[in-house]
């Protein structure tokens, strides 16, 4: 269910982690190496990015898989950043939302992507819905589990939560609504990133000059990749990688 990757450090062109690598992002789409669940990312893809200056990320999102897009190898050699969010995706259902369903979803500064499915979508998320003003769930990108999980998150970041805490609740929230889904979130400002392992892998790898990439799954065979355990929250930096257990609800 989907690939994601998202990077801080020294700027660099898209297509450096997500075109040249051997398993970057696009081969990750027709060819994931340790996706455990569904086989082939065609649903869509989305990139969003960071430019100097400006604080507000621009994205671009497509309906195609990323290998039937003719513009987006010149989008990947010419777009330069230090901060990026990336996706493929592969459907929890079908749909007619089209590029409005693609990662990476946004509000404000904020990147946010799901790798996973939620168990019994949409009747098991429901109630979650009560804790979201009806403005908010009429505004929905799109009619996917994604685009419902990313209006819990953003609501807690709108309240004034610090991103692993918005990522943490959500997830153990949506795990006692929903027993058995898999949420694996990454969500980013360009200054840090955040992400959760449960129920699906998730890998990090620190960098030359202060860079750092958080993934669904290596992009190369560099030994520098580290696993994160499942039930784990990610929260990192240029400079640093907290890693923090993450429990289910008590019954």
């Amino acid at each position: 269910m989907c690939r994601h990757i998202a990077y801080l450090g020294p700027r660099l062109a898209l297509g450096e982690l997500l075109v040249r690598p051997a398993h970057g992002l696009v081969r990750q789409s027709w060819a994931p190496r340790r996706q455990r669940h569904g086989t082939v990312n065609a649903d869509g893809f989305g990139v969003g990015w960071y430019a100097d200056g400006d604080p507000v990320p621009a994205r671009y999102r497509r309906s195609v898989p990323i290998w039937a897009d003719p513009s987006f190898p010149d989008l990947a050699r010419v777009v330069r950043t230090g901060a990026f969010l990336a996706a493929v995706r592969d459907a929890t259902q079908a749909s007619a939302d089209g590029e409005a369903a693609a990662a990476p979803f946004a509000f404000g500064p904020w990147l946010f992507s799901h790798n996973g499915a939620a168990k019994g979508w949409p009747g098991s998320l429901a109630p979650l819905t009560a804790s979201l003003p009806a403005v908010e769930l009429l505004s929905l990108e799109a009619r996917c589990d994604a685009a419902l999980l990313w209006a819990l998150v953003s609501r807690r970041l709108r309240n004034g939560d610090e991103p692993g805490q918005a990522l943490g609740d959500t997830v153990t929230e949506v795990a006692e609504a929903a027993p058995g889904s898999r949420l694996n979130f990454l969500l980013t400002d360009g200054a840090v990133i955040a992400a959760t392992s449960w129920g699906d892998s998730l890998w990090y790898r620190t960098g030359p000059r202060q860079s750092i990439a958080v993934a669904s799954e290596p992009y190369d065979d560099d030994p520098h990749w580290f696993e994160v355990p499942d039930r784990t929250l990610l929260v990192a930096t240029r400079a640093d990688v907290l890693l923090s257990p993450l429990k289910e609800r008590p019954s």
